[in-house]
C-alpha cells in the first residue's frame, strides 16, 4: 500500500511534481502550475496565469465553487481543506477527467493563498 504525503504549505505543494499542481490567490486567480499540470491537462502557464480557477472546473460546479469560496473569504472557514474530494476537471480540450483534489489553503503575509493536488483517477 502506498502512502501519500499531504503537503500542508504552499511551499511543499510546489515541490512535487509527480502530479499536477495549481495555485491561485484570494481573488480566485491562478498564480502557478507545475510542469506535470500542463503535460495533463494540456494548458500552458501562458494559458492560465492569471486567469480565474473556475476555467478548470466543469461549468455545473462553478457555482458551488464560487460560493464556498466567497463564504471562505467571509469567515476564513472551509469544509474542502486538507482532505481528498473526488472532482472533475477540464483539460484544455474541454475533457472531463476525474481527479482527486487535495486543496490547502496558507495565508502568506495578508494574502490567503490556494493550492491543489489534482491527481488524475482514470
Amino acid at each position: 500500500m502506498t502512502t501519500v504525503v499531504r503537503p500542508h504549505t504552499i511551499e511543499e505543494l510546489k515541490a512535487i511534481n509527480e502530479v499536477p499542481i495549481v495555485i491561485a490567490n484570494s481573488q480566485g486567480l491562478i498564480t502557478y502550475i507545475n510542469d506535470c499540470f500542463e503535460r495533463v491537462l494540456e494548458w500552458s502557464q501562458d494559458d492560465v496565469i492569471g486567469e480565474l480557477i473556475t476555467m478548470i472546473l466543469p461549468s455545473s460546479f462553478r457555482d458551488s465553487h464560487n460560493l464556498a469560496f466567497s463564504r471562505f473569504q467571509a469567515s476564513e472557514k472551509a469544509n474542502v481543506l486538507n482532505h481528498p474530494l473526488e472532482l472533475m476537471t477540464i483539460t484544455k480540450s474541454q475533457q472531463e477527467i476525474m481527479t482527486e483534489h487535495y486543496i490547502i489553503a496558507e495565508k502568506i503575509e495578508d494574502d490567503w493563498l490556494f493550492g491543489a493536488m489534482l491527481t488524475p483517477l482514470n
